[in-house]
């Protein structure tokens, strides 16, 4: 596993009143009404999907435990939703 650090950026959908996900974790799209809902379900899921599709057999089995531990940054929004 070469990347160690994933960000994830709340984006505000005005029409759906929704925050989704953009994010360099595959597979993680979410949506959220509030950032509160966001940041908890990015936390629930990305490290799921971090092991699930960013980290190969042989990293899981000949990297030490320390070195798996990803980090996941969520950037706060840019404008409170309205």
């Amino acid at each position: 596993m070469t990347n160690r650090t994933f960000k994830v950026r709340p984006v505000w959908d005005t029409e759906a009143g929704v925050y989704y996900s953009d994010a360099d974790i595959i597979g993680l799209h979410i949506e959220a009404q509030s950032f509160e809902e966001f940041e908890q379900l990015v936390m629930e899921l990305g490290p799921e999907l971090i092991i699930a599709n960013h980290l190969s057999d042989e990293d899981l089995a000949t990297t030490p435990l320390r070195d798996l531990v990803p980090a996941i940054l969520i950037e706060r929004p840019l404008a409170k939703a309205s």
